[in-house]
């Protein structure tokens, strides 16, 4: 695994963790990280990770509120 350095303004106020958990869900949610290897780098069990997604407000199907909606205007 790669370790980088990023420098962040001091008026933004999260954990190292935040921005990690942040990071890899958005990859998760591109495609280019899959949930074991977003798990793996953020140090955590696959279901764990899984879990926390939605507060991210990333889904796990790969199917947001807004497919939904317009699944349903489309019916």
């Amino acid at each position: 695994m790669k370790a980088i350095t990023i420098h962040i303004p001091d008026s933004i106020v999260e954990s190292e963790f935040e921005i990690e958990m942040a990071l890899a869900s958005k990859w998760y949610e591109e495609g280019r990280l899959s949930s074991g290897q977003a798990a793996e780098m953020l140090g955590l069990s696959k279901r764990t990770f899984i879990e926390l997604l939605g507060k991210y407000g990333v889904s796990v199907f790969g199917y947001d509120f807004d497919d939904l909606k317009n699944d349903l205007r489309d019916a």
